[in-house]
C-alpha cells in the first residue's frame, strides 16, 4: 500500500502516520546484511581500498553526506583512513558525461576511470531501478568489486545485482531515505567505535 493513500487534516495526524511507518521500515533493515556490510567496508578501509559510493537527487545526498561520515567520522580517534569518493558530488564530471555521452553513464565512466578489482561500490537508490545506478553495479561485477546496494520499494534490478543488498521496507521516498541515511549513520559510527577504546567511547560526540 502506498503512503499516503488519503489526505490528512492535520500535520500532527500524519506525522504519527509518517513515524509508524518509518520505525517499521527501520525494523525491516536484515541485520546479517548489516552485519555483511559493516565488514565489507571495514576490509576494504584495511586494505587502503577506494569506495566508491553514487546515487541520484536525494540519494545522491545520501552518498555525499557518506563520504563526509566515513572520511571524517570513521577516522576520528581510529587509525583508519577511509579512501571514499562520491561519484555524484563532482557537478562538473557528471554533467560533461550526462551532456557528450549519456546521463545513464555518468557512474558508470568514472566508475571505469577510477576503479580497480578490490575496490567496493555502494549505491544509493530507493526505487533500485535507477538505469545509472544498475548499469554500475553490472560494471563492478563484472570487474571484481564487491557492491553494497541501499534500496527500498520491490528492491529493483540493483537488489540482485549487489553482492549486498540492504533494503528498505518501504512505499514512500521520505520514509525510505530517512532509513538509508540511518543505515549510513550506523555504519559509519559502528566502525568509528570499534576501532576506539572503551574509555575512550564514552567521551566523545557521535
Amino acid at each position: 500500500m502506498t503512503f499516503p493513500d488519503k489526505g490528512y487534516p492535520s500535520i500532527a495526524d500524519y506525522c504519527g502516520d509518517y513515524l509508524a511507518r518509518l520505525a517499521r521500515a527501520g525494523a525491516s533493515i536484515d541485520r546479517a546484511a548489516l552485519g555483511r556490510a559493516a565488514e565489507m567496508l571495514d576490509a576494504a578501509f584495511a586494505r587502503s581500498a577506494w569506495l566508491f559510493v553514487c546515487g541520484n537527487g536525494g540519494s545522491a545526498a545520501i552518498a555525499n553526506h557518506l563520504l563526509c561520515d566515513v572520511a571524517k567520522g570513521v577516522q576520528t580517534d581510529t587509525g583508519v583512513l577511509p579512501r571514499v569518493v562520491s561519484l555524484s558530488s563532482n557537478t562538473e564530471i557528471v554533467t560533461a558525461i550526462a551532456n557528450d555521452i549519456a546521463f545513464e553513464d555518468c557512474f558508470l565512466y568514472q566508475l571505469r576511470t577510477a576503479a580497480r578489482a578490490g575496490d567496493l561500490l555502494m549505491t544509493v537508490s530507493s526505487s533500485g531501478d535507477s538505469e545509472n545506478v544498475v548499469r554500475a553495479l553490472d560494471w563492478a561485477a563484472a570487474n571484481g568489486l564487491e557492491s553494497i546496494a541501499l534500496t527500498g520499494f520491490d528492491g529493483g534490478r540493483s537488489a540482485p545485482l549487489a553482492t549486498v543488498n540492504l533494503h528498505v521496507a518501504g512505499e514512500n521516498y521520505g520514509v525510505i531515505e530517512d532509513t538509508h541515511q540511518s543505515i549510513v549513520h550506523m555504519l559509519a559510527q559502528f566502525l568509528r567505535q570499534a576501532k576506539m577504546p572503551d574509555a575512550l567511547i564514552a567521551e566523545r560526540k557521535f
